[in-house]
């Protein structure tokens, strides 16, 4: 089982090792990033094998919205850090019990996301293309 610290971060505190920052606010809440959100809880790992599994862990819980029964909040939804660290450590627990099925399901999910990455990168070019041509076709009109 993965060790780690969880605490409300603060802001222009530079930390040292490894952790993810967890979104707090918002319907993104419970949302996973290797950067520092505003608002937002840091989990620090003593190394970083256990920062990378409980990274996919977390993105896992946010991408199926396991967060959204948590949230409290009538304007802006947020989630508490008792209530964060009381389920979380239970999730990941729940979730390391079958750590076989655990590296294929994070190595499905890093495919995935390079693919994606893969399919943005292609959106970009084909705009940019589009930009081109238009742009050409235009100035050629204007003769």
């Amino acid at each position: 089982m993965p060790n780690f610290i969880i605490k409300t971060h603060q802001k222009d505190t530079l930390y040292k090792g490894n952790q993810i920052f967890i979104l707090n606010k918002g319907m993104n809440s419970g949302k996973p990033q290797k950067e520092p959100f505003t608002n937002s809880f840091v989990i620090m790992f003593p190394d970083e094998k256990d920062a990378e599994t409980v990274y996919w862990l977390a993105y896992s819980l946010w991408k199926s919205n396991f967060w959204h029964q948590f949230l409290i909040g009538s304007v802006i939804p947020f989630l508490r850090i008792k209530d964060f660290k009381k389920d979380f450590d239970f999730k990941v627990n729940e979730m390391m019990q079958e750590h076989e099925l655990h590296k294929k399901q994070v190595q499905a999910l890093r495919l995935l996301e390079q693919k994606e990455n893969q399919l943005h990168q292609n959106i970009s070019l084909i705009n940019e293309m589009r930009k081109v041509i238009l742009y050409r076709y235009c100035n050629k009109c204007n003769l």
